[in-house]
């Protein structure tokens, strides 16, 4: 044999023998996790016990992160253990993930890049809907886009979140790409329509005017539909992902036409009970001011005054009054925070409303 021929002989029983410890040790962290659910079960023997916690969740990948010694990225690492969690939280009982689908959109793809993939993920027609199915119980937590990069906030998901009682639990992003797909059956027949979501065609609009322009543009409710269409109909594609390509079998033309190469999509996590703080943590509120001069300047002024910082500040219309409006404010922060405490106590004063959507981990993933 030569040297190389024993070199590789000697790391493959090294590496046998690591994943033998591996896979020990994964078993023996998920005998622990089982221990902790039967202690909350005991414990609260007449209540639900929610066994899912993101704060603890969030800490856990950030030390993951920060302690990584290499030579896998912080990011690669933390996504591994986010799976060993997942597989380890299902052992008990698998939690109902609510989406805006069909099944192969981006907010799927989110909710498994949030929650892993141990998890049941149900696909619902309408972001509203998703709501409902996590007020009722049916779902345990629901996920929604809130904002793009490039289009901006997600208006629908904002208008909900005014009537709804639900909390925001957590927040993801996802790089968004998005690929020009077509069937393989029909992949050398002239192009004439294109399917897409009316936000992908907006963020794909520059790449389309260069390269498909006159091409008919048909906006659909999802990509994950545009995907199904095209693998169905000869001379379309598709502008949609990764998921939605293997999903219907599609193949890319054109990889990531997105005009923007930053292109990111934020997801919001909404679920029915408070999240404690992780120590590195984002709050949002809801504000309806009164209607007279300075009240902006009110409003705002309070968390200058802490150094509480800003991270979002958005105007919808009231459903209250015509030419009304409330403000939408995401900050850093968590409203058990002393400094977030006198904010908000300061800003009730002076609002005819203040909502309290929630106080969630920043992103860890």
């Amino acid at each position: 044999m030569s040297d190389e021929q024993i070199r590789l002989g000697e790391l493959r029983v090294e590496i046998d023998s690591l994943d033998q410890k591996i896979m020990e040790l994964i078993s023996a962290r998920a005998k622990c996790a089982q221990e902790v659910a039967h202690v909350k079960t005991a414990a609260n023997p007449d209540q639900s016990v929610f066994f899912y916690r993101p704060e603890r969740e969030a800490q856990v990948l950030r030390r993951i992160k920060e302690a990584n010694p290499g030579p896998l990225p912080g990011e690669e690492m933390a996504r591994l253990f986010r799976e060993i969690m997942s597989a380890c939280l299902a052992l008990e009982k698998p939690m109902h993930i609510a989406f805006l689908g069909p099944v192969g959109t981006f907010t799927q793809a989110a909710a498994l890049k949030h929650f892993g993939h141990s998890v049941i993920s149900v696909p619902l027609p309408a972001i509203d809907a998703v709501f409902r199915e996590v007020e009722s119980g049916t779902a345990h937590y629901g996920v929604v886009p809130v904002e793009n990069s490039t289009e901006g906030m997600v208006s629908h998901t904002l208008d909900v979140f005014m009537l709804s009682p639900l909390k925001i639990c957590g927040e993801v992003q996802l790089r968004i790409h998005h690929h020009l797909l077509v069937s393989p059956e029909f992949q050398d027949q002239e192009i004439t329509r294109i399917y897409s979501h009316q936000q992908s065609f907006a963020q794909c609009r520059q790449w389309l005017d260069t390269h498909r322009y006159g091409v008919e543009r048909v906006t659909v409710s999802s990509n994950a539909e545009a995907a199904r269409r095209a693998a169905k109909e000869p001379g379309t594609a598709a502008i949609a992902g990764d998921m939605a390509a293997e999903l219907y079998g599609l193949e890319k033309l054109a990889n990531s036409i997105e005009d923007r190469p930053d292109n990111t999509t934020r997801f919001l996590i909404v679920g029915r009970e408070d999240v404690q703080a992780s120590g590195h943590d984002k709050s949002s509120i809801v504000v309806s001011m009164r209607n007279k001069p300075g009240a902006l300047y009110q409003l705002l002024e309070p968390f200058h005054r802490h150094g509480v910082s800003l991270t979002r500040l958005e105007t919808r219309p009231s459903t209250s009054g015509t030419w009304t409006y409330v403000f939408y404010i995401d900050f850093e922060g968590h409203m058990d925070d002393e400094q977030v405490r006198k904010v908000l106590a300061e800003v009730e004063e002076e609002a005819v409303e203040l909502k309290r959507l929630g106080s969630y981990p920043i992103g860890v993933l």
